[in-house]
Protein backbone atom coordinates (compact mmCIF):
# COMPACT_ATOMS: atom_id res chain seq x y z
CA UNK A 1 0.00 0.00 0.00
CA UNK A 2 1.51 3.44 -0.61
CA UNK A 3 2.16 5.42 2.11
CA UNK A 4 0.10 8.68 2.73
CA UNK A 5 2.95 11.37 1.47
CA UNK A 6 2.69 9.34 -2.01
CA UNK A 7 -1.02 8.84 -2.21
CA UNK A 8 -1.76 10.16 -6.06
CA UNK A 9 -5.23 10.87 -7.99
CA UNK A 10 -4.34 7.02 -9.16
CA UNK A 11 -4.85 5.40 -6.08
CA UNK A 12 -8.30 6.97 -5.41
CA UNK A 13 -11.54 4.91 -6.81
CA UNK A 14 -12.67 4.95 -10.09
CA UNK A 15 -15.07 7.32 -10.93
CA UNK A 16 -14.06 10.20 -9.04
CA UNK A 17 -13.43 12.76 -11.42
CA UNK A 18 -17.47 11.98 -13.05
CA UNK A 19 -18.84 13.24 -9.02
CA UNK A 20 -15.67 15.78 -9.24
CA UNK A 21 -16.51 17.66 -12.33
CA UNK A 22 -20.77 17.19 -11.51
CA UNK A 23 -19.94 18.50 -8.09
CA UNK A 24 -18.07 21.60 -10.01
CA UNK A 25 -20.72 22.69 -12.35
CA UNK A 26 -23.58 22.50 -9.74
CA UNK A 27 -21.47 24.86 -7.37
CA UNK A 28 -20.96 27.31 -10.20
CA UNK A 29 -24.14 27.67 -10.83
CA UNK A 30 -24.82 27.97 -7.45
CA UNK A 31 -22.31 30.13 -6.35
CA UNK A 32 -22.44 32.40 -8.99
CA UNK A 33 -26.17 33.05 -8.26
CA UNK A 34 -25.24 33.54 -4.54
CA UNK A 35 -22.56 36.22 -5.24
CA UNK A 36 -24.85 38.43 -7.12
CA UNK A 37 -27.90 37.88 -5.03
CA UNK A 38 -27.89 39.90 -2.18
CA UNK A 39 -26.70 42.91 -4.38
CA UNK A 40 -29.38 42.17 -7.13
CA UNK A 41 -32.28 42.51 -4.13
CA UNK A 42 -31.02 45.93 -3.15
CA UNK A 43 -29.71 47.47 -6.42
CA UNK A 44 -32.38 46.26 -8.76
CA UNK A 45 -35.09 45.32 -6.59
CA UNK A 46 -34.78 48.48 -4.30
CA UNK A 47 -34.75 46.33 -0.90
CA UNK A 48 -33.57 47.37 2.19
CA UNK A 49 -30.47 45.59 3.68
CA UNK A 50 -33.29 44.02 6.23
CA UNK A 51 -35.59 42.95 3.95
CA UNK A 52 -32.57 41.52 1.13
CA UNK A 53 -31.01 39.48 4.44
CA UNK A 54 -34.22 38.26 5.41
CA UNK A 55 -34.81 37.14 1.58
CA UNK A 56 -30.82 36.02 1.76
CA UNK A 57 -31.45 33.70 4.85
CA UNK A 58 -34.79 32.40 4.19
CA UNK A 59 -33.59 31.35 0.66
CA UNK A 60 -30.34 29.96 1.96
CA UNK A 61 -31.55 28.10 4.68
CA UNK A 62 -34.30 26.48 2.78
CA UNK A 63 -31.32 25.66 0.42
CA UNK A 64 -29.56 22.90 3.17
CA UNK A 65 -33.04 22.26 5.13
CA UNK A 66 -34.00 20.67 2.03
CA UNK A 67 -31.75 17.88 2.10
CA UNK A 68 -33.17 16.93 5.70
CA UNK A 69 -37.09 15.54 3.76
CA UNK A 70 -34.64 14.84 0.15
CA UNK A 71 -32.50 12.66 1.82
CA UNK A 72 -35.02 10.95 3.84
CA UNK A 73 -37.03 10.47 0.09
CA UNK A 74 -34.51 9.18 -1.48
CA UNK A 75 -33.28 6.41 1.36
CA UNK A 76 -36.74 4.95 1.16
CA UNK A 77 -38.12 5.74 -2.04
CA UNK A 78 -35.57 6.76 -4.69
CA UNK A 79 -32.77 5.12 -6.39
CA UNK A 80 -29.32 7.42 -5.94
CA UNK A 81 -29.21 7.93 -9.68
CA UNK A 82 -32.75 9.31 -9.78
CA UNK A 83 -32.08 11.40 -7.07
CA UNK A 84 -29.57 13.21 -8.43
CA UNK A 85 -31.33 13.73 -11.77
CA UNK A 86 -34.09 14.73 -10.26
CA UNK A 87 -32.38 17.79 -8.59
CA UNK A 88 -30.55 18.01 -11.38
CA UNK A 89 -33.14 19.27 -13.33
CA UNK A 90 -35.27 21.19 -10.62
CA UNK A 91 -32.18 23.49 -9.67
CA UNK A 92 -32.15 23.87 -14.11
CA UNK A 93 -35.39 25.31 -14.23
CA UNK A 94 -34.76 27.17 -11.37
CA UNK A 95 -31.92 28.98 -12.20
CA UNK A 96 -33.60 29.65 -15.87
CA UNK A 97 -36.56 30.97 -13.97
CA UNK A 98 -34.37 33.41 -12.30
CA UNK A 99 -33.53 34.67 -15.61
CA UNK A 100 -36.63 35.90 -16.88
CA UNK A 101 -37.43 39.39 -15.47
CA UNK A 102 -40.36 39.11 -13.52
CA UNK A 103 -41.13 38.80 -9.98
CA UNK A 104 -42.99 35.80 -9.87
CA UNK A 105 -40.61 33.78 -11.46
CA UNK A 106 -37.97 35.38 -9.08
CA UNK A 107 -39.53 33.59 -6.62
CA UNK A 108 -40.37 30.57 -8.68
CA UNK A 109 -36.62 30.18 -8.89
CA UNK A 110 -35.37 30.60 -5.75
CA UNK A 111 -38.05 27.47 -4.30
CA UNK A 112 -37.26 25.35 -7.61
CA UNK A 113 -33.50 25.83 -6.41
CA UNK A 114 -33.82 24.76 -3.04
CA UNK A 115 -36.32 21.85 -3.50
CA UNK A 116 -33.63 20.36 -5.95
CA UNK A 117 -30.94 20.92 -3.85
CA UNK A 118 -32.78 18.97 -1.15
CA UNK A 119 -32.23 15.46 -3.17
CA UNK A 120 -29.23 16.51 -5.07
CA UNK A 121 -27.16 17.43 -2.13
CA UNK A 122 -27.11 14.50 -0.04
CA UNK A 123 -27.31 11.90 -2.48
CA UNK A 124 -24.27 13.08 -4.40
CA UNK A 125 -22.27 13.38 -1.17
CA UNK A 126 -23.12 9.96 -0.19
CA UNK A 127 -21.97 8.48 -3.37
CA UNK A 128 -18.86 9.93 -3.34
CA UNK A 129 -18.19 8.39 0.19
CA UNK A 130 -19.65 4.97 -0.63
CA UNK A 131 -16.67 4.94 -3.42
CA UNK A 132 -14.20 4.55 -0.35
CA UNK A 133 -16.02 1.60 0.76
CA UNK A 134 -13.12 -0.80 -0.23
CA UNK A 135 -10.52 2.22 0.35
CA UNK A 136 -11.57 3.95 3.69
CA UNK A 137 -7.82 5.32 4.25
CA UNK A 138 -8.19 7.31 1.51
CA UNK A 139 -11.45 9.17 2.60
CA UNK A 140 -10.59 12.21 4.65
CA UNK A 141 -7.99 13.01 1.49
CA UNK A 142 -10.94 11.95 -1.21
CA UNK A 143 -13.27 14.33 0.43
CA UNK A 144 -10.18 17.04 0.62
CA UNK A 145 -10.44 16.51 -3.70
CA UNK A 146 -14.22 16.58 -3.83
CA UNK A 147 -14.11 19.89 -1.58
CA UNK A 148 -12.05 21.50 -4.22
CA UNK A 149 -13.93 20.69 -6.88
CA UNK A 150 -16.83 22.33 -4.91
CA UNK A 151 -14.77 25.40 -4.64
CA UNK A 152 -13.16 25.25 -8.42
CA UNK A 153 -17.23 25.98 -8.80
CA UNK A 154 -17.70 28.78 -6.56
CA UNK A 155 -14.00 30.09 -7.68
CA UNK A 156 -15.66 30.39 -11.41
CA UNK A 157 -19.47 31.45 -10.76
CA UNK A 158 -19.01 34.80 -9.05
CA UNK A 159 -16.25 35.95 -11.95
CA UNK A 160 -19.02 34.29 -14.38
CA UNK A 161 -22.59 35.47 -12.87
CA UNK A 162 -21.12 38.27 -11.35
CA UNK A 163 -18.94 40.25 -14.23
CA UNK A 164 -22.36 39.68 -16.22
CA UNK A 165 -24.66 40.63 -13.40
CA UNK A 166 -23.56 43.70 -12.39
CA UNK A 167 -21.78 45.10 -15.57
CA UNK A 168 -24.13 43.81 -18.04
CA UNK A 169 -27.72 42.94 -16.81
CA UNK A 170 -28.49 41.08 -13.60
CA UNK A 171 -30.56 38.42 -15.53
CA UNK A 172 -27.96 37.47 -18.02
CA UNK A 173 -25.83 36.67 -14.59
CA UNK A 174 -28.44 34.29 -13.85
CA UNK A 175 -28.51 32.76 -17.21
CA UNK A 176 -24.96 31.78 -16.85
CA UNK A 177 -25.62 30.10 -13.49
CA UNK A 178 -28.06 28.07 -15.45
CA UNK A 179 -25.72 27.26 -18.62
CA UNK A 180 -23.18 25.56 -15.45
CA UNK A 181 -26.43 23.76 -13.90
CA UNK A 182 -26.64 22.15 -17.62
CA UNK A 183 -23.15 21.21 -17.75
CA UNK A 184 -23.04 19.51 -15.11
CA UNK A 185 -26.44 17.24 -15.83
CA UNK A 186 -24.32 16.25 -19.01
CA UNK A 187 -21.38 15.14 -17.43
CA UNK A 188 -23.25 13.19 -15.20
CA UNK A 189 -24.81 11.69 -17.92
CA UNK A 190 -21.97 10.32 -19.30
CA UNK A 191 -20.28 10.12 -16.61
CA UNK A 192 -22.09 7.90 -13.92
CA UNK A 193 -21.18 5.07 -15.89
CA UNK A 194 -17.80 4.76 -14.78
CA UNK A 195 -18.84 5.08 -11.17
CA UNK A 196 -18.46 1.11 -9.20
CA UNK A 197 -21.90 -0.36 -9.65
CA UNK A 198 -21.53 -0.97 -5.79
CA UNK A 199 -22.23 2.36 -4.83
CA UNK A 200 -25.81 2.29 -6.24
CA UNK A 201 -26.83 -0.62 -4.43
CA UNK A 202 -28.75 0.18 -0.71
CA UNK A 203 -28.29 -2.77 0.96
CA UNK A 204 -24.07 -4.30 0.60
CA UNK A 205 -22.45 -6.29 3.15
CA UNK A 206 -21.72 -3.49 4.53
CA UNK A 207 -25.64 -2.53 5.32
CA UNK A 208 -26.33 -5.90 6.60
CA UNK A 209 -23.23 -5.47 8.94
CA UNK A 210 -24.48 -2.30 10.54
CA UNK A 211 -28.49 -2.80 10.24
CA UNK A 212 -27.54 -5.82 12.35
CA UNK A 213 -26.82 -3.10 15.13
CA UNK A 214 -30.46 -1.85 14.68
CA UNK A 215 -33.09 -4.38 16.24
CA UNK A 216 -36.76 -3.76 15.55
CA UNK A 217 -37.55 -6.30 18.00
CA UNK A 218 -39.76 -5.51 21.10
CA UNK A 219 -37.40 -6.22 24.39
CA UNK A 220 -38.11 -9.58 26.19
CA UNK A 221 -40.27 -9.91 28.87
CA UNK A 222 -38.79 -9.01 32.44
CA UNK A 223 -35.59 -7.05 30.71
CA UNK A 224 -34.67 -4.43 32.92
CA UNK A 225 -32.03 -2.95 29.77
CA UNK A 226 -33.15 0.40 28.43
CA UNK A 227 -31.94 1.18 24.98
CA UNK A 228 -32.97 4.31 22.78
CA UNK A 229 -34.93 4.35 20.00
CA UNK A 230 -35.33 5.15 16.50
CA UNK A 231 -38.82 5.66 15.43
CA UNK A 232 -40.47 2.57 16.36
CA UNK A 233 -37.29 0.83 16.31
CA UNK A 234 -34.74 0.02 19.09
CA UNK A 235 -31.57 1.68 18.10
CA UNK A 236 -28.31 -0.21 19.78
CA UNK A 237 -26.54 1.83 21.96
CA UNK A 238 -23.03 1.90 19.85
CA UNK A 239 -25.57 3.23 17.02
CA UNK A 240 -27.14 5.67 19.01
CA UNK A 241 -23.87 7.13 20.24
CA UNK A 242 -22.73 7.50 16.87
CA UNK A 243 -25.66 9.41 15.73
CA UNK A 244 -25.11 12.08 19.14
CA UNK A 245 -21.65 12.47 18.31
CA UNK A 246 -22.97 13.42 14.57
CA UNK A 247 -25.72 15.50 16.31
CA UNK A 248 -23.06 17.34 18.31
CA UNK A 249 -20.62 18.40 15.61
CA UNK A 250 -23.91 19.45 13.43
CA UNK A 251 -25.12 22.10 16.25
CA UNK A 252 -21.63 23.88 17.06
CA UNK A 253 -21.50 23.87 13.46
CA UNK A 254 -24.37 26.38 13.28
CA UNK A 255 -21.82 29.07 15.06
CA UNK A 256 -19.48 28.41 12.48
CA UNK A 257 -21.92 29.18 9.47
CA UNK A 258 -23.72 32.10 11.25
CA UNK A 259 -20.53 33.86 11.00
CA UNK A 260 -19.29 32.60 7.96
CA UNK A 261 -21.73 33.10 5.36
CA UNK A 262 -21.57 37.02 6.14
CA UNK A 263 -19.25 37.02 2.84
CA UNK A 264 -22.79 36.23 0.96
CA UNK A 265 -24.65 38.94 2.68
CA UNK A 266 -22.81 41.64 4.96
CA UNK A 267 -19.27 41.64 4.06
CA UNK A 268 -20.59 41.60 0.21
CA UNK A 269 -22.72 44.81 1.01
CA UNK A 270 -19.27 45.84 3.11
CA UNK A 271 -17.10 45.25 -0.35
CA UNK A 272 -19.68 47.22 -2.09
CA UNK A 273 -20.30 50.17 -0.17
CA UNK A 274 -16.88 50.52 1.95
CA UNK A 275 -14.06 48.78 0.72
CA UNK A 276 -11.80 50.83 -2.13
CA UNK A 277 -11.87 48.58 -4.92
CA UNK A 278 -9.75 50.31 -7.25
CA UNK A 279 -7.25 47.56 -8.90
CA UNK A 280 -5.25 49.40 -11.55
CA UNK A 281 -7.61 51.71 -12.70
CA UNK A 282 -10.23 49.19 -13.15
CA UNK A 283 -12.80 49.09 -10.43
CA UNK A 284 -13.33 44.92 -9.21
CA UNK A 285 -17.31 44.01 -8.84
CA UNK A 286 -18.13 43.53 -5.41
CA UNK A 287 -19.50 40.19 -6.22
CA UNK A 288 -16.10 39.28 -7.46
CA UNK A 289 -14.39 38.86 -4.26
CA UNK A 290 -17.00 35.78 -3.66
CA UNK A 291 -14.17 34.30 -5.32
CA UNK A 292 -10.96 34.69 -2.94
CA UNK A 293 -12.71 32.37 -0.64
CA UNK A 294 -12.83 29.07 -3.05
CA UNK A 295 -9.47 30.40 -4.65
CA UNK A 296 -7.83 30.41 -1.41
CA UNK A 297 -9.28 27.06 -0.92
CA UNK A 298 -8.04 25.62 -4.01
CA UNK A 299 -4.38 27.13 -3.17
CA UNK A 300 -4.29 25.93 0.33
CA UNK A 301 -6.87 22.90 0.30
CA UNK A 302 -3.99 20.78 -0.39
CA UNK A 303 -1.27 22.24 2.06
CA UNK A 304 -3.63 21.61 4.90
CA UNK A 305 -5.04 18.00 3.58
CA UNK A 306 -1.41 16.98 3.14
CA UNK A 307 -0.85 18.58 7.14
CA UNK A 308 -3.07 16.40 8.22
CA UNK A 309 -1.44 13.48 6.16
CA UNK A 310 1.51 14.41 7.68
CA UNK A 311 0.52 14.41 11.27
CA UNK A 312 -1.16 11.07 10.20
CA UNK A 313 2.01 9.79 9.84
CA UNK A 314 3.06 10.69 13.53
CA UNK A 315 0.03 10.03 15.06
CA UNK A 316 -0.59 13.66 15.75
CA UNK A 317 -3.74 14.09 13.21
CA UNK A 318 -6.27 16.01 15.53
CA UNK A 319 -9.41 14.59 15.43
CA UNK A 320 -12.73 15.78 14.25
CA UNK A 321 -13.88 17.32 17.18
CA UNK A 322 -10.28 19.03 17.68
CA UNK A 323 -10.31 20.24 13.83
CA UNK A 324 -13.86 22.00 14.89
CA UNK A 325 -12.18 24.16 17.66
CA UNK A 326 -9.80 25.04 16.02
CA UNK A 327 -11.77 26.18 13.11
CA UNK A 328 -14.13 28.51 15.62
CA UNK A 329 -10.86 29.72 16.98
CA UNK A 330 -9.54 30.95 13.24
CA UNK A 331 -12.73 32.33 12.41
CA UNK A 332 -12.82 34.27 15.57
CA UNK A 333 -9.37 35.69 14.87
CA UNK A 334 -10.87 36.56 10.94
CA UNK A 335 -13.80 38.94 12.22
CA UNK A 336 -11.27 40.49 14.48
CA UNK A 337 -9.75 41.82 11.15
CA UNK A 338 -13.08 43.01 10.14
CA UNK A 339 -13.53 44.52 13.56
CA UNK A 340 -10.52 47.12 12.49
CA UNK A 341 -11.76 47.57 9.08
CA UNK A 342 -15.39 48.45 10.72
CA UNK A 343 -13.29 51.30 13.21
CA UNK A 344 -11.47 52.69 9.82
CA UNK A 345 -14.41 52.28 7.25
CA UNK A 346 -16.79 54.42 10.21
CA UNK A 347 -14.67 57.58 10.05
CA UNK A 348 -16.07 57.92 6.33
CA UNK A 349 -12.91 56.04 4.05
CA UNK A 350 -13.10 53.30 1.94
CA UNK A 351 -10.88 50.77 3.35
CA UNK A 352 -8.13 49.09 1.88
CA UNK A 353 -8.94 45.88 0.19
CA UNK A 354 -6.14 43.97 2.13
CA UNK A 355 -8.75 43.92 4.97
CA UNK A 356 -11.37 41.74 2.99
CA UNK A 357 -8.30 39.70 1.94
CA UNK A 358 -7.39 39.22 5.13
CA UNK A 359 -10.72 38.33 6.96
CA UNK A 360 -11.08 36.08 3.74
CA UNK A 361 -7.83 34.15 5.00
CA UNK A 362 -8.89 33.48 7.87
CA UNK A 363 -11.82 32.06 7.12
CA UNK A 364 -10.86 29.96 4.51
CA UNK A 365 -8.71 28.27 6.72
CA UNK A 366 -11.62 28.31 9.06
CA UNK A 367 -13.71 26.06 6.80
CA UNK A 368 -10.90 23.84 5.87
CA UNK A 369 -10.41 22.39 9.44
CA UNK A 370 -14.28 22.15 9.35
CA UNK A 371 -16.48 21.52 6.56
CA UNK A 372 -14.54 18.61 4.50
CA UNK A 373 -13.65 17.15 7.35
CA UNK A 374 -17.36 17.09 8.69
CA UNK A 375 -18.17 15.86 5.20
CA UNK A 376 -16.25 12.94 5.97
CA UNK A 377 -17.15 12.42 9.29
CA UNK A 378 -20.53 11.99 8.71
CA UNK A 379 -19.92 10.03 5.44
CA UNK A 380 -18.05 7.23 7.97
CA UNK A 381 -19.77 7.93 11.00
CA UNK A 382 -23.61 7.14 9.89
CA UNK A 383 -24.83 4.01 10.02
CA UNK A 384 -25.60 2.89 6.01
CA UNK A 385 -29.19 2.82 6.91
CA UNK A 386 -29.36 6.19 7.96
CA UNK A 387 -26.59 7.81 5.52
CA UNK A 388 -28.68 10.16 3.42
CA UNK A 389 -30.89 11.05 6.38
CA UNK A 390 -28.08 12.18 8.58
CA UNK A 391 -26.14 13.58 5.91
CA UNK A 392 -29.10 15.63 5.51
CA UNK A 393 -28.83 16.40 8.90
CA UNK A 394 -25.40 17.56 8.73
CA UNK A 395 -27.04 20.29 6.12
CA UNK A 396 -29.92 21.11 8.31
CA UNK A 397 -27.03 22.25 10.98
CA UNK A 398 -26.29 24.41 7.56
CA UNK A 399 -29.59 25.93 7.09
CA UNK A 400 -29.90 27.04 10.66
CA UNK A 401 -26.25 28.76 10.43
CA UNK A 402 -27.38 30.43 6.68
CA UNK A 403 -30.82 31.32 8.18
CA UNK A 404 -29.26 33.06 11.36
CA UNK A 405 -26.80 34.72 8.98
CA UNK A 406 -29.53 36.51 6.70
CA UNK A 407 -31.48 37.36 9.66
CA UNK A 408 -28.29 38.98 11.81
CA UNK A 409 -26.79 40.91 8.53
CA UNK A 410 -30.21 42.78 8.03
CA UNK A 411 -30.15 44.04 11.55
CA UNK A 412 -26.79 44.94 11.18
CA UNK A 413 -27.85 48.93 11.49
CA UNK A 414 -29.64 48.03 14.54
CA UNK A 415 -26.54 47.38 16.31
CA UNK A 416 -25.67 51.18 15.89
CA UNK A 417 -21.71 50.02 15.12
CA UNK A 418 -20.23 47.75 12.72
CA UNK A 419 -17.33 47.22 15.31
CA UNK A 420 -20.03 45.93 17.71
CA UNK A 421 -21.38 43.96 14.82
CA UNK A 422 -18.77 41.88 13.53
CA UNK A 423 -17.11 41.87 17.52
CA UNK A 424 -20.45 39.32 18.12
CA UNK A 425 -19.17 37.22 15.82
CA UNK A 426 -15.61 37.35 17.25
CA UNK A 427 -16.87 36.30 20.94
CA UNK A 428 -19.87 33.81 19.92
CA UNK A 429 -16.86 31.89 17.63
CA UNK A 430 -14.69 31.85 20.54
CA UNK A 431 -17.44 30.87 22.92
CA UNK A 432 -18.28 28.15 21.20
CA UNK A 433 -14.78 26.70 20.47
CA UNK A 434 -14.60 26.73 24.47
CA UNK A 435 -17.64 24.81 24.86
CA UNK A 436 -17.12 22.23 22.04
CA UNK A 437 -13.18 21.60 23.81
CA UNK A 438 -15.07 21.27 27.09
CA UNK A 439 -17.60 18.73 25.84
CA UNK A 440 -14.57 16.65 24.36
CA UNK A 441 -12.52 16.69 28.25
CA UNK A 442 -15.67 15.76 29.87
CA UNK A 443 -16.26 12.87 27.54
CA UNK A 444 -12.77 12.00 25.64
CA UNK A 445 -12.64 8.48 26.34
CA UNK A 446 -16.25 7.84 24.56
CA UNK A 447 -15.59 10.10 21.67
CA UNK A 448 -12.46 8.59 21.12
CA UNK A 449 -13.67 4.94 20.96
CA UNK A 450 -16.50 5.79 18.95
CA UNK A 451 -14.20 7.80 16.60
CA UNK A 452 -11.59 4.67 16.50
CA UNK A 453 -14.55 2.21 15.54
CA UNK A 454 -15.61 4.37 12.64
CA UNK A 455 -12.04 4.08 10.84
Amino acid sequence: MAEPHQIQLKDHPKGISTLFLTEMWERLSFYGMRAILVLYLVGSLGLTDKDAGIIYGYYTSFVYLTPVIGGYITDRFLSYRFAIYLGSILMLFGHLSLAISKLEFFYLGLFLIAVGNGFFKPTISTIFGRLYLEKPNLRDSGFTIFYMGINLGGLLGPIIAGSLGEKVDWHLGFLSAGVGMAIGILVFYFGSHSLPSFVWKKETKDNEKQTSEVSVSLPSKGSNQSQPTFGNAQVHPEVFAKVSLIGLLSFFSIFFWMAFEQMGTSLNLFALRHTDRSFFGWEVPASLLQSLNPLMILVFGPMVSGLWMHLAQSKKNPNPILKFVISLVLLGIGFLVMVFAAREAETGVSVSLLFLVSVYFWNTVSELCLSPVGLSFVSKMAPVRFASLLMGIWFLSTAFGHYAAGILSGYQKEWGSMVHFYGFFVLVSWFAALVLYGIYLWKRKTIERLLLDAT
